[in-house]
């Protein structure tokens, strides 16, 4: 098992930045891909980054593009999402998620709040 531990979420004005933290352990050997989803309310949840854990291959949506960048410390177990030029509708409750295959994600975090004011 892969336990995921989110941080740095928090309220911000439209146009600010923050950095979010995901916090890996346990069996994260077995870990192929990392990856930030987001679900905001009344909506489904989206996927937002991902990077290889192995390489430093990225995948971004669209709507982040430009703005959003995601990183990994594989010392530290960590993979990192920051986040530029906020805009109100970035705000979300973003999740960690980790594949031990493409196509899958196995495991996920708990969560943490992004609110975006205008």
């Amino acid at each position: 098992q892969v336990q995921l531990v989110e941080s740095g979420g928090g309220s911000v004005q439209a146009g600010g930045s923050l950095r979010l933290s995901c916090a890996a352990s346990g069996r994260t050997f077995s870990v192929y891909n990392m990856g930030w989803f987001r679900q905001a309310p009344g909506k489904e949840r989206e996927f937002v980054a991902s990077i290889r854990w192995s390489s430093s291959s990225t995948s971004y949506a669209d709507s982040v593009k430009g703005r959003f960048t995601i990183s990994r410390d594989n010392a530290k177990n960590t993979v990192y999402l920051q986040m530029n030029i906020l805009k109100p509708e970035d705000t979300a409750v973003y999740y960690c998620a980790g594949a031990v295959r493409l196509g899958t994600w196995n495991y996920w975090g708990q969560g943490t709040q992004v609110t975006v004011s205008s």
